[in-house]
């Protein structure tokens, strides 16, 4: 009984405490849809922007459902007065660094006690991509023979052969990444940064030189599950948006071009891709 006297003691003596000091502490409430389970190794942080610098509000994890594991933080109420800007941002789930990652997710100014959250804000990815465009086509230029042409994809105009993808540069700490879906399953084709060189990596291609653009031939080491050479056709070419580090080998939310591959589409022949920008969004209120 003593102890718990005691302990009452102490709690009431700090509150007196920080009373007297004019510590106040306020709420910053999410709203935020659109987002994406990291998986075990990440978490998403968000970040008040003051005059003297960015202050963690703190962190939490996203189910398969889309529904934050916390919406509601307890801030300082002097920091959240003074706080501009809030910004999302991925981080590793043991962080050694208190300061906020490159991996800028989300972002919004305060107006008021509200602000509206958007990748196209300066402080996130800086841009709507509403200007992007792209075209694939079908061809395995790493083999010889001609028997397997449905089982590559290259973002590229064989009459050039010029770049056929119109993206904007991505901020530090984001990367493009191309994807196949076969049989319902999304296989990379690399990463990249620049839509006219050649991507990270080849590990499914044959034994002939690639041309120096985004693509890949599914023509050996296939993947468990798949069988190369495969074909692309029934399927999609994609092209996402990935934090980096990369937080999974699946597709990242953010995939701004889709293009679908009719069952009878013709190889070395131009597909065009759609805008799909339908990213996540939400407020924060303080």
């Amino acid at each position: 009984m003593k102890g718990l006297l005691f302990s009452l003691i102490i709690i009431a003596l700090a509150a007196c405490d920080k009373e007297e000091m004019g510590i106040e502490s306020g709420n910053l409430n999410l709203s935020i849809q659109g987002l994406e389970d990291l998986g075990p190794d990440y978490v998403y942080e968000g970040w008040i922007i003051t005059p003297s610098g960015p202050v963690s509000s703190g962190i939490f994890t996203v189910d398969a459902n889309g529904m934050l594991s916390k919406n509601q933080f307890s801030i300082p109420q002097e920091t959240l007065d003074t706080s501009t800007t809030f910004v999302l941002t991925i981080e590793p789930k043991v962080d050694p660094d208190p300061a906020p990652s490159k991996i800028h997710v989300l972002a919004g100014d305060f107006s008021a006690s509200s602000a509206n959250l958007s990748i196209s804000h300066g402080a996130a990815l800086g841009n709507d991509f509403g200007s992007v465009s792209g075209k694939f086509i079908l061809a395995t230029p790493s083999t010889a023979t001609m028997d397997d042409e449905a089982s590559g994809i290259w973002w590229l105009d064989p009459a050039g052969p010029t770049p056929t993808l119109n993206l904007p540069s991505l901020p530090e700490g984001w990367q493009y990444e191309g994807w196949a879906v076969i049989n319902g399953t999304p296989v990379s084709t690399g990463t990249f940064t620049n839509v006219s060189g050649a991507d990270s990596g080849e590990p499914f291609k044959g034994p002939a030189a690639t041309p120096p653009f985004p693509g890949e031939d599914f023509v050996a080491n296939a993947p468990a599950g798949l069988s190369f050479p495969t074909s692309l056709l029934g399927g999609a070419g994609v092209i996402s948006i990935e934090p980096f580090p990369d937080n999974s080998p699946a597709p990242f939310t953010l995939k701004p071009l889709v293009g679908a591959i009719a069952s009878d589409a013709g190889v070395h022949s131009l597909i065009t891709m759609t805008q799909n920008l339908d990213f996540p969004t939400g407020t924060a209120t303080k």
